[in-house]
């Protein structure tokens, strides 16, 4: 029997805010130490009251608008209660009868469209840390603000799951609401996979991965649950409704314990917060700063730069920006540029916090053009305008400085060329060419270019060259 996957895919997404959700303490705690940015709201002390960032409320409109999403003039907080180490209040605040984000959808670059139902703030819990026989609590995390982002059951394949997740980190960042950093949690991922028969009207029962942290592992997590699933129905058993964890070291997920229903988490509404209401002029001024997004610069260069360049410029939001400041005729050359050269650099992440300016970039490709620089020459003078030491310094002036800006005068180049011609180790190599011999012609290219100390145009100088010989 063939059998049809369904995928679901809840997002949390930290936002980066300069404080938490409901207190007024660091909220990037990347790098520092356990425990070191709490307050007495975090770890629950009696009597302490949340207090909301109203920061929070204009990235989740930025979100929201990021995604197509409708935004709420009035949503409510609630109480979602479990007992868990990492959670001192023994409740999660969050948004479950009236979110802020509506419906919306996300298009993948194929052109699918991936429905959302809605998404929601919240305050995140902590981390747990475990060893063999024992467990340390990292209270940092508690009640960084989330936006939990719940698709429709719109995908069928571990690679739209994959492109999916990919093009909601791309909107997230564009969009400037979080750091994006995988690594660190910014972005987590839960998986809900069901198969069910090809003709089948009711879907099968769902399997949940959690906290996924990769667009591979998402992937690869699908991959092995349709596989899974498919063995247990063809062997006659039943799918077990079930939270499960990912190994990216085994390849395999393994369950974890029985999926919680909504019921179980009795949800009431948060009594020590009121209702956020959000005026229609609010909501339009607050959507009207939502910079261009991925498919606004998929049409803006869809004839000028190759689908895989633009792909690979699409995950670096400072880059496609930049892009959009260059000058048409010169938007391919630096989109090559910074693929190829920039993005292959060590220090390319550091780079990115001091791109040059639009004119010297476009300065840069216009003098390749005219052949002033050369491939190699062009490559050297572009890593440069990214040192901080250069800042200030013109395109230009780095190519004059590096001693690299081409001869291109014919006059100039016609007398080193006859200077090269009059000397006598070039006799043979003259004769050579005249006698059909057109390899030698790189020989004495390199002669000119040695006496012009590397500064002559190399194609002008075979033209002049072909033309004395001929």
């Amino acid at each position: 029997m063939k059998y049809v996957s369904t995928i679901g895919i809840e997002c949390h997404v930290q936002l980066k805010t300069k404080t938490k959700l409901f207190s007024e303490v660091d909220n990037d705690a990347r790098g520092k130490e356990p425990n070191s940015c709490v307050s007495p709201v975090d770890y629950a002390l009696p009597g302490m009251l949340p207090r909301l960032n109203g920061e929070a409320i204009r990235m989740a409109i930025l979100a929201g608008r990021a995604m197509n999403c409708e935004i709420n003039p009035e949503s409510r907080f609630d109480r979602k209660h479990y007992f868990y180490p990492d959670s001192p209040k023994g409740y999660q605040i969050t948004q479950f009868y009236q979110p802020i984000i509506g419906a919306g959808y996300v298009e993948l670059p194929s052109g699918t469209k991936v429905r959302i139902e809605h998404a929601h703030l919240e305050g995140d819990a902590g981390k747990l840390t475990h060893f063999d026989s024992y467990s340390l609590v990292d209270l940092n995390r508690v009640d960084t603000p989330l936006i939990e982002i719940v698709s429709m059951p719109d995908i069928h394949s571990a690679k739209d799951a994959h492109d999916y997740c990919k093009e909601l980190w791309r909107l997230m960042r564009f969009a400037n609401v979080t750091y994006g950093d995988l690594y660190n949690g910014n972005m987590r991922f839960d998986v809900n996979i069901s198969l069910a028969p090809e003709d089948s009207q009711e879907l099968g029962t769902r399997a949940e991965v959690k906290n996924l942290n990769s667009f591979r592992s998402v992937e690869r997590a699908v991959e092995y649950e349709i596989k899974r699933q498919t063995k247990l129905l063809e062997a006659g058993k039943k799918v077990v409704q079930e939270t499960r964890g990912w190994s990216d070291d085994t390849g395999e997920t393994t369950g974890q314990r029985s999926k919680e229903e909504a019921k179980d988490y009795r949800y009431m509404p948060e009594p020590d917060l009121p209702p956020v209401r959000l005026s229609t002029e609010f909501i339009e001024a607050e959507s009207a700063k939502l910079p261009l997004m991925p498919a606004d610069y998929r049409q803006k260069f869809k004839d000028v730069i190759a689908d895989e360049i633009l792909e690979i410029l699409l995950d670096y939001p400072e880059l496609a920006s930049k892009l959009g400041e260059i000058d048409q005729k010169y938007v391919k050359n630096i989109a090559n540029l910074f693929t190829s050269v920039l993005l292959a650099e060590e220090k390319s992440a550091e780079y990115l916090n001091t791109l040059p300016t639009a004119n010297d970039l476009n300065e840069l490709a216009e003098m390749n053009s005219k052949k002033e620089l050369s491939s190699t020459a062009t490559k050297e003078v572009f890593l440069r305008l990214f040192d901080p030491q250069m800042k200030g310094h013109g395109t230009r002036q780095i190519a004059k400085e590096l001693g690299v800006i081409q001869e291109n005068d014919l006059g100039a180049l016609e007398k080193i060329v006859n200077t090269v011609l009059a000397k006598p180790e070039t006799q043979k190599a003259q004769s050579d060419f005249k006698a059909g011999e057109e390899k030698v012609i790189g020989f004495l290219v390199g002669q000119v270019m040695k006496e012009s100390h590397g500064k002559a145009n190399p194609s002008a100088v075979q033209e002049i060259l072909r033309k004395k010989l001929s």
